[in-house]
């Protein structure tokens, strides 16, 4: 991938007295009064915002928050909190403006927040005669928003096709960056761990997958639907009896190039989901017609953490069973940390994904963990991004 980065233009010192547009992801989740509750993705969205201001431009930023309705603004959608946080990590004020579209005042040296830009009529539309608006306040425009990426908006497409100048930002580059590494040109072996409860979400990056790993590890829902593909009997477990033959191409895809999909030789089962279920570990020609599996059993997690340990590159997207119930997390924690451990490099990415990395504790362990959410997922499916594909093409021009 070949676009333009703000590090470039940095560089080049052809930020000096520039308006710089800067499209962060700033969308965090907050309490019942309005108080930020984690604030990740502001913390990651200010080493862009202060490379320009050192680099001598005006900046001026926006995000998203939440899902407010365009033309329609209101308390709850306000980027307050996050200007009063901003203002705090960056060490100067972030002063918020409202109906920034028809100009913006800036001052080299200065960064200004503008207010929730999906509240813009158009925004979500990409409607160009807004994206022109938007692109005639700047003089480069930055995307530094990796999870909006898979989106064409206002703020994250069209703006990019008008601004004099269109770039990545240090977040957007380095998720462009890793993502490419594991799957564009990975160290082999390449295994990817692809979990999750439904088969049909997942349809589209197992068959990507499937052309590209050499080992497809299965979990969830996901691997019960590969078990009955591979003639196994998984009792009322959760799985789409209707994708079986699915499963079963891309078992058969993998299998001539000499790759495979490791079903599993032994699981834990419960006979209800609950946090207090009992756990039984079986073989899996035991299991029983009102059998649960909700993990992977042992003898199978250490199979597989064995593969991950010779891995050259590894792409985890899911936990391999309920590790939000401890009875049912031994499977997810052994890879969890084989993954950790593996000299190879390691992409993460998915709601559950990050959650798991936080039980285990093993967030500086994994080569690169991707905020991205429906971008990461898109991304492994294959599919181009428009916010990314807009930049690609812009560097031609």
């Amino acid at each position: 991938m070949q676009f333009k980065r703000l590090s470039d233009l940095i560089a080049r010192g052809e930020l000096q007295g520039k308006r710089v547009f800067i499209r962060a992801d700033l969308n965090v989740p907050q309490d019942s009064t309005g108080n930020i509750a984690e604030d990740t993705r502001i913390r990651a969205s200010v080493p862009a915002i202060q490379q320009a201001l050192q680099a001598g431009a005006a900046v001026m930023v926006t995000s998203h928050l939440g899902r407010p309705v365009e033309g329609e603004f209101k308390p709850a959608d306000t980027l307050a909190p996050i200007a009063q946080r901003l203002s705090e990590l960056l060490g100067q004020p972030v002063a918020l403006k409202q109906n920034w579209v028809d100009g913006v005042d800036v001052a080299p040296g200065q960064v200004v927040l503008l207010e929730n830009c999906r509240v813009n009529k158009g925004e979500k539309k990409n409607d160009d005669a807004l994206a022109q608006k938007i692109a005639a306040l700047c003089d480069v425009y930055v995307n530094d928003a990796f999870g909006t990426a898979h989106r064409a908006e206002a703020t994250t497409h069209g703006i990019a096709k008008y601004a004099p100048v269109a770039c990545a930002g240090p977040l957007l580059a380095a998720e462009l960056d890793a993502l490419g590494k594991a799957l564009f040109a990975p160290a082999s072996p390449l295994v990817a761990i692809v979990a999750g409860s439904k088969v049909s979400t997942k349809l589209t990056i197992l068959k990507t997958l499937a052309d590209k790993v050499d080992n497809l590890i299965v979990g969830g829902g996901i691997a019960n639907t590969f078990m009955l593909a591979a003639g196994l009997k998984i009792g009322k477990s959760l799985a789409e009896a209707d994708l079986v033959g699915d499963a079963k191409a891309i078992i058969d895809m993998m299998a001539k190039r000499g790759a495979s999909v490791p079903i599993p030789v032994d699981v834990v089962c419960a006979k209800e989901f609950a946090p207090t279920a009992a756990a039984t570990v079986k073989d899996v020609a035991d299991v029983a017609d009102d059998d649960m599996i909700l993990d992977i059993g042992p003898k199978t997690a250490d199979l597989l953490a064995k593969q991950i340990a010779q891995a050259g590159t590894i792409v985890w997207n899911g936990p391999v069973g309920v590790f939000e119930f401890d009875q049912f997390a031994n499977g997810t924690k052994t890879l969890a940390y084989a993954i950790a451990e593996s000299k190879g490099f390691s992409v993460a990415g998915g709601g559950d994904t990050l959650a798991a990395i936080a039980k285990y504790d093993i967030a500086d362990k994994i080569g690169y963990i991707s905020t991205g959410g429906g971008a990461f997922l898109e991304f492994l499916e294959g599919k181009a991004l428009p916010a990314v594909a807009i930049l690609e093409q812009r560097a031609q021009s």
